[in-house]
């Protein structure tokens, strides 16, 4: 952790949420007029796309589970080594993951391939981190005892796999039993190395549905924010000043089911992360 250089770690697996968190951080950040090293947790991906379906068809032929969940398919020893640095100094390196042809013709390279290390923006107020590993432990690892601010997004699980087959299905153009065998494929590592970061961090925001999603392989519909709720659990209040009888006030319809744990309507999702967290990165940088 760093009183100079506060890091502020979003994490949570493809399709859970965390865009909508990033769009909440940023209206923070700008609101507060400060300059963040903003940082993917793609460029941290070990293999290139090509590689890392070769990767996978290995590890299935030898029986085994490999996805980019797996601590082996990510360089966390970089990751590590930038948030040690950038907590440190306010330096570091970090790269960019193509995702598209979009992404791609900016650097004349092909969609699926990284882009080279590069140091982070000087002079910034805050690292801010996306992406499935900001508050990973591993026996080799210990990302997360760098992070100030640790905010896990996870929807119930069932929503979790309805958006991604939806989203795989109408993005990308995959038949639901591929989306169906990278979930399996993924499961080891979701239960070793990403559910155990939410036990982590500082502040969980969880969906929950308030339709039935209890077979999602056939759901034809993803829940709306509408039609669900948002669980906010946070694991310290008091290290954060948080104040309850203020976010009730400010957000129609929350209530309170357990003294650390505030519950609010779905289509509240982005305004509770903007008055629950900005607050504590004013604090945070503040203090830098």
């Amino acid at each position: 952790m760093s009183v100079k250089h506060p890091i502020i770690a979003v994490t949570g697996s493809s399709g859970s949420g965390t865009s909508t968190a990033r769009v909440a951080f940023d209206h923070i950040i700008r609101r507060q007029r400060l300059h963040a090293a903003f940082i993917d947790g793609d460029g941290f991906h070990r293999y290139e796309r090509q590689a890392m379906h070769a990767a996978e068809a290995e590890a299935d032929a030898r029986g085994e589970a490999f996805s980019h969940f797996s601590p082996g398919a990510n360089r966390l020893d970089q990751l590590e080594k930038l948030f040690a640095e950038y907590g440190a100094h306010g330096t570091g390196e970090a790269r960019q993951y193509l995702h598209d042809s979009n992404e791609a013709a900016a650097f004349n390279q092909q969609p699926g391939t990284f882009t080279p290390w590069q140091p982070v923006p000087s002079g910034t107020d805050l690292l801010m981190y996306e992406g499935l590993h900001g508050g990973a432990v591993t026996q080799d690892h210990d990302i997360a005892q760098h992070v100030d601010l640790l905010v896990g997004v996870t929807p119930t699980i069932n929503i979790e796999w309805i958006q991604k087959i939806h989203r795989d299905m109408h993005n990308r153009g995959y038949a639901p039993e591929r989306s169906t065998d990278v979930i399996l494929r993924r499961m080891p590592d979701y239960v070793e190395t990403i559910t155990p970061q939410f036990a982590r961090s500082d502040i969980n925001f969880q969906r929950v549905p308030l339709v039935d999603t209890s077979d999602p392989f056939i759901a034809k519909d993803v829940p709306t924010p509408d039609e669900s709720m948002i669980v906010i659990r946070f694991r310290e209040p008091a290290r954060f000043a948080v104040d309850f009888p203020y976010l009730l006030t400010m957000i129609q319809g929350a209530f309170m089911s357990r003294p650390n744990t505030l519950v609010v309507p779905g289509t509240k999702m982005r305004m509770a992360i903007e008055i629950t967290i900005g607050p504590i990165i004013e604090r945070l940088t503040a203090t830098a």
